[in-house]
């Protein structure tokens, strides 16, 4: 990793302009990550030398289907804030909720908001099931299939709003989703073996 570039210049390729101080953060949970994610099985031990371009780089991709007028958003099964503190270091004017149900995981999420100082990033420690107030966006990585992330983002997403997934390098897509209005399949720059941004809205 380049001590003069740690994002490797990602961010530029995908169109994105960070704001000051973000990149910094990025490496700072970088390293988190790596200090208390792996103990607690955040992430596999494996990644321990490529978490930036694997987990963080990655999940930054989801900040590019951001638009101007998204105010919130959902990260579904939040686990260790991938994606959703990453976007929210990047995307600092949406305010981004942490959906996590597991004790040990919206731990590590609260430490890592208050560590990083993340002011528009909050945890809710409880199930997606629970959920009532509609927002702009929910974000899922790693959660489920398609379909099933769809069914569980359909109802919190106000009219117009979008569910951001993240598929696999092969993956199933539905010819339709029950109260999706539009699906797409939006490309970015990708790293190793990660597939495409799937953007269902309501």
């Amino acid at each position: 990793m380049s001590p003069t570039d740690p994002l490797h210049g990602f961010p530029e390729s995908l169109g994105l302009e960070l704001p000051l101080g973000a990149a910094d953060r990025l490496v700072r949970f970088e390293a988190l990550i790596r200090e208390r994610g792996i103990p607690l099985g955040l992430v596999s031990s494996g990644d321990a030398d490529r978490i930036m371009e694997r987990h963080v780089l990655d999940s930054l991709r989801a900040a590019v289907a951001v638009e101007a007028g998204d105010a919130s958003a959902y990260d579904l099964g939040a686990g260790g804030g991938l994606p959703g503190l990453v976007v929210a270091i990047a995307r600092p004017r949406l305010a981004v909720r942490l959906v996590e149900a597991r004790r040990r995981r919206a731990a590590f999420l609260e430490l890592a908001v208050e560590e990083l100082g993340v002011v528009n990033a909050a945890v809710i420690p409880g199930r997606v099931e629970e959920l009532e107030e509609p927002v702009d966006l929910c974000f899922a990585r790693a959660l489920a299939s398609p379909a099933e992330s769809w069914s569980l983002a359909r109802g919190l997403l106000r009219a117009g709003g979008r569910l951001v997934y993240f598929a696999g390098a092969h993956f199933d897509l539905p010819d339709e989703l029950p109260g999706a209005r539009e699906i797409r399949v939006l490309e970015t720059a990708v790293l190793e073996s990660t597939g495409p941004l799937v953007i269902m809205a309501r």
